[in-house]
């Protein structure tokens, strides 16, 4: 997997998430994943 594919499937995560969860508690599945890109990045 490439990076831009990495990155490509964080967004279309987060862009799913979207649709079923409200917009206060949208922040921690999207914290999750910026965590989860930061450690790959190590």
């Amino acid at each position: 997997m490439t990076d831009e594919d990495f990155k490509r499937t964080l967004w279309d995560a987060a862009n799913g998430l979207q649709g079923t969860v409200s917009a206060a508690e949208y922040k921690y599945p999207v914290l999750g994943l910026v965590f989860l890109k930061y450690v790959s990045d190590m």
